[in-house]
């Protein structure tokens, strides 16, 4: 499987995740969370569906314009959902407080990740 494909397979389940975790959070949870932690829940969502989209932009791109900056775009934007949203998700449902220490770490890898598709724009086209 080509890095194209798998980041455009891996932005369409991030986005149908974000589409069933948004409607379970306006549905399911909005009777059971404080206000304060709808909000993270919300906050999880809009960077899942804002970095499913990138992926799949990464992913067109990288079938016309491959690079190891787009490779590690991609990477980024993959895995900055995943400790992002997901330790907002955690966080939102537990209340457990110290995994908003872990949530920076997610952003860092959003910001990488944009950062190196600015680089492979620049390089590239």
């Amino acid at each position: 499987m080509s890095l194209a494909q798998l980041a455009v397979l891996t932005g369409a389940i991030y986005g149908f995740l974000g589409v069933a975790f948004g409607a379970f959070g306006a549905h399911a949870l909005k009777a059971r969370l404080a206000p304060e932690m709808l909000t993270v829940w919300k906050t999880a969502v809009e960077y899942q569906f804002y970095h499913a989209l990138a992926l799949v932009l990464v992913g067109l791109i990288a079938t016309q314009r491959p690079s190891i900056a787009i490779t590690n775009a991609a990477i980024c934007f993959a895995l900055g959902v995943l400790v992002f949203s997901g330790s907002l998700y955690v966080l939102a449902l537990s209340g457990v407080r110290w995994l908003g220490a872990i949530t920076p770490i997610g952003g860092l890898l959003f910001l990488i990740g944009w950062a190196l598709l600015f680089w492979a724009a620049l390089k590239r086209f």
